[in-house]
């Protein structure tokens, strides 16, 4: 059975099992919740919708006991409650499964169970209540693995047992599948169907939008920190989410004409091999790639295969044993730092944009001295920073790229996550670097501001730049890469045409199965007739 028809077969139940009526929040003068009602019944697959800054994350935690509403009460089955802490939501039956997983990766997944549950002293006991509820819902996991040799979904797997353990009637996921493959996607959704099935809710936050048609039962939206709708999401179309969410059209990628195969190597890997360091990362092997002006290049693959350890090796924070192992424009630069990297005309964006990508103490236009001090913008001037360019650039990087502020020139971590990362990126594109490397361009942005950041990578590309584009979400390799890569245990596939591959042999690439790598080869076959952008 298709766990989309089996989701959809699993009918809520009658009655509210929780309930938020007129939840406001203030932080100061700022309203996050404004009178938010929201109903969940027993069984219930409900989306939890809207754009970065909507109001959500702090819906959730007033919910999980982990902030207080201003105003406002919470009934859990018709009574009302009061959640003090996380411990006290646990109690009461509701459990969350967090987007950045929270494991110990030297520990193994019973010792990580216990952690959290101080009423399980005894492991053999909770080895055997892992493997029984691991098997009742489809979760296999080994109890004595441990994390750091797990996939993905497998830590996932960890930390939804770990909920199962202490008997929710309410769980809720934040962006359960964003570092997923399609295959465990399939097998999460599977596992949420037999949970509803036996009565437990799900809240279930996404910015995969296709996915809450696929499995939700209802959806609530959220806009500026108010419910704005209200839908059964199998009747809307994604395209209509998206437009109740952001409050207008979202705007439709354009990749006018394909970029000819005959455009000059900018960007060209050969041979790269770089040992791990440190015991928990990944060492690169032997990884050779050519992205040429003109294109995108995606790198697929599940968080902890070599991503991280691939892009501080192209950008230059971490240096190569040879010069010529990574070549910019011709000349070689894998013995050369960031800086030197960026005078050669490359740009950098990093998957972590808050102290990494910039520093959320600092103004944007102080974030924008962090990159372009040295890139020819004359923002230093014999020795003497020149802030009043500085803030004109800041403004102008604010208008191109539809940043949302609070001020004319705030610090970088008051800002959304979404509006802080179409500024990191934009602060890139700005400069119309001839190599962009990119990490996790649109990673827990809303769809307004994915298709603002996506679009913007296209046009670089066609404007004869080579865009390098690392990326978990399969939906956005799809949308955006002329050709794709799969990075698995820190070896990485020939680049081949994105339209000869289907989502699920990219999956199986992903995973490192032999089946999807045969497919790959397969496509590398096909020649460069295919070579162009996937609609």
């Amino acid at each position: 059975m298709e766990p989309a028809i089996a989701a959809r077969r699993t009918r809520p139940q009658s009655g509210a099992l929780v309930e938020a009526i007129g939840i406001t929040k203030l932080f100061g003068s700022f309203k996050a919740n404004d009178a938010i009602d929201l109903t969940i019944r027993p069984g219930e697959i409900h989306a939890l919708l809207g754009e970065n800054g909507a109001g959500k994350s702090t819906l959730v935690k007033i919910l999980y006991g982990s902030l207080q509403p201003t105003e406002g009460e919470i009934r859990w089955k018709g009574q009302p409650v009061r959640i003090p802490s996380p411990s006290a939501a646990r109690k009461l039956g509701i459990g969350m499964v967090f987007q950045h997983f929270s494991l110990f990766d030297a520990l193994t997944v019973t010792e990580n169970i216990a952690l959290a549950l101080a009423d399980r002293t005894n492991l053999a006991a909770l080895s055997r209540e892992i493997e029984q509820v691991s098997r009742e819902f489809g979760l296999p996991l080994n109890p004595a693995s441990r994390v750091v040799d797990l996939s993905v979904g497998e830590r996932q797997r960890v930390e939804i047992v770990r909920c199962l353990l202490q008997d929710p009637e309410l769980l809720i996921m934040d962006e359960p599948t964003s570092v997923l493959t399609p295959q465990e996607a399939d097998d999460l959704f599977e596992t949420l169907d037999r949970l509803t099935a036996r009565g437990c809710a799900v809240l279930y936050i996404s910015h995969r939008l296709e996915e809450v048609k696929q499995i939700c039962h209802h959806a609530t939206i959220l806009r500026l920190g108010k419910v704005v709708a209200e839908c059964d999401p199998q009747q809307e179309t994604a395209a209509q989410l998206a437009s109740l969410m952001v409050g207008a059209d979202v705007h439709v990628l354009s990749a006018d004409t394909p970029p000819p195969s005959t455009m000059r190597t900018r960007l060209k890997v050969q041979g790269l091999s770089m040992p791990e360091p440190h015991p928990f990362a990944v060492a690169l092997k032997d990884i050779s790639l050519d992205v040429r002006a003109g294109e995108i290049v995606g790198i697929a693959g599940i968080a902890g295969n070599g991503q991280g350890e691939l892009f501080d090796a192209l950008s230059g924070e971490r240096l190569a044993a040879q010069e010529d192992v990574i070549i910019i424009d011709g000349k070689p630069a894998g013995r050369l730092g960031v800086t030197r990297r960026r005078r050669m005309g490359a740009a950098f964006v990093p998957e972590e944009r808050n102290g990494h990508g910039a520093v959320p103490r600092l103004r944007l236009s102080d974030n924008v001295l962090l990159t372009r001090h040295s890139t020819g913008d004359q923002l230093i001037r014999i020795g003497v920073i020149d802030f009043a360019s500085m803030r004109t650039l800041a403004e102008r990087i604010g208008r191109s790229f539809d940043v949302r502020k609070s001020a004319v020139d705030p610090e970088a971590g008051s800002l959304s996550g979404g509006n802080l990362q179409k500024f990191i990126v934009g602060r890139e594109i700005d400069r119309q670097p001839s190599v962009l490397v990119v990490s996790q361009p649109t990673w827990g942005v809303d769809a307004g501001a994915a298709a603002v950041i996506r679009q913007s990578l296209i046009d670089l590309a066609r404007s004869g730049s080579a865009v390098l584009v690392i990326s978990q979400d399969l939906d956005e390799i799809f949308e955006i890469a002329d050709r794709v890569a799969v990075i698995s245990r820190g070896h990485l596939t020939e680049p081949v045409p994105t339209r000869s591959l289907t989502r699920e042999e990219i999956g199986l690439m992903m995973a490192g199965l032999g089946e999807g790598k045969k497919k790959g080869r397969a496509a590398m076959g096909q020649g460069e007739a295919a070579h162009a952008h996937r609609p």
